[in-house]
């Protein structure tokens, strides 16, 4: 039987970053169910562990990963060296970049076997004037994988400048489209506890213009003068973004009678959705908003997502999540942001793509408006969205399941 190797389990800091090894596993689950799947993680923390197993329970997880070691790991949890040595297929999951190509270096120069990267982008920072950069290592990886898969166009066309080797490049979007945990039970208690009622709310998410990894990861050393210019960013920006958010809310819970939940995609925002955005909220308005005052895990997000009219989010994921469960999402993409957003439109949902830097807070709340004066319209344009997810991950897992089948094959010549 054939095994895959899959790299990713990333920060568990963010629930968009959560959802992509859940969804990757989904899929392969969906197109090869023939194959056994051990991962590799990086952090598997919070919880993110537990959620995993519960919905995947036939899955190995590596028992000695470096960032992350469970401390009650299966019998049937193998080494690094024995998932080296027993996987057919390595593949780094959806992210912002080939962040573990040191491992895949190891598993081509140890193993000699074929790897791919499924839905990443590749060449974006965080500077919006920053040309498509590719190190020398990082074009070594691209340049021996089988298959190399960007997110969204933009990546695609930069690597296609490189005139690399690997025979496979394909968009397909990121995988967080095509998730599918739940975890009811928590999202229930949490509307009952915060008053509200199915398909009576929306989801808001706030974001800073650059995230404060500084503060999230206080034992990591980071550069005096960077943490500076980065809060200076921040400071600049957080009122004037955040007074567009509250313009939204403000229109939505006068003109629609609808309620609010305001939540985290990443932990540190709890510390956030009150002074930016709840507590400046006016009186009649506050009584129709709820903040959420803790962090959750995707399970629980994408719960509380599906029983939401729509999803408002500064930061990307958050959207893809509730399109995932069938829920409109708006991104309020911030210059700041690389250019993953180019997914939105590459789906077809480009116009649920609102450039914060120049609209206005009458700009999101006509969008937010439009979707809600007609939903039946707005859950179409999320179906089709997702029609085209399904087909375009179809073509590219063939691609993925040829690999395999082609490693499978020589296994069997050399024994």
């Amino acid at each position: 039987m054939k095994t895959i190797l899959v790299r990713g389990g990333g920060q568990t800091v963010n629930i968009g970053d959560i959802s992509h090894t859940p969804s990757l596993l989904a899929v392969l689950e969906r197109h090869i169910p023939e194959a056994n799947i051990i991962l590799w993680p990086t952090r598997l923390d919070r919880g993110v562990a537990e959620m995993l197993r519960r919905r995947f329970p036939d899955m190995r997880i590596v028992r000695d990963a470096k960032g992350w070691r469970s401390e009650n790991p299966r019998d049937d949890d193998p080494t690094i060296a024995e998932a080296l040595q027993e996987a057919d297929l390595m593949m780094h999951s959806s992210g912002p970049g080939f962040g573990s190509r040191p491992d895949f270096v190891r598993w081509h120069q140890e193993t000699g076997k074929p790897y791919g990267a499924y839905g990443i982008t590749l060449g974006s920072g965080i500077d919006p004037n920053q040309l498509p950069t590719f190190e020398p290592s990082l074009i070594n990886v691209l340049n021996d994988a089988s298959f190399i898969f960007t997110r969204e166009t933009t990546s695609l066309k930069a690597v296609q400048q490189l005139d690399l080797a690997c025979n496979h490049f394909d968009f397909t979007p990121d995988v967080s489209f095509m998730l599918d945990l739940r975890n009811d039970e928590a999202a229930d208690a949490l509307m009952e506890s915060a008053g509200l009622k199915r398909e009576d709310f929306i989801c808001v998410i706030p974001r800073l213009r650059i995230t404060p990894y500084w503060k999230i990861y206080p034992e990591r050393t980071f550069d005096s003068g960077e943490i500076e210019r980065r809060t200076a960013i921040n400071e600049e920006h957080a009122e004037r973004d955040h007074a567009k958010l509250r313009e939204a809310i403000v229109a939505w819970v006068r003109q629609t009678g609808h309620k609010v939940l305001i939540c985290p995609e990443m932990s540190y925002q709890v510390d956030i959705i009150r002074p930016l955005v709840y507590d400046p909220l006016p009186a009649d308005v506050k009584e129709k908003v709820v903040p959420l005052d803790r962090y959750w895990i995707t399970d629980e997000a994408a719960s509380m997502y599906s029983r939401a009219l729509a999803v408002v989010s500064m930061e990307c994921h958050s959207p893809l999540i509730a399109n995932s469960v069938g829920r409109p999402g708006v991104y309020l993409r911030q210059p700041q942001d690389s250019w993953k957003g180019q997914m939105y439109s590459d789906v077809g949902l480009g116009d649920w793509k609102i450039e914060l830097e120049s609209a206005s807070g009458a700009d999101l709340t006509q969008v937010l408006l439009e979707i809600h004066a007609d939903y039946d319209g707005a859950l179409a344009r999320v179906n089709r969205a997702k029609s085209f997810v399904a087909e375009q991950t179809a073509k590219t897992m063939s691609i993925v399941q040829g690999a395999l089948g082609d490693q499978a094959t020589k296994s069997r010549e050399h024994f």
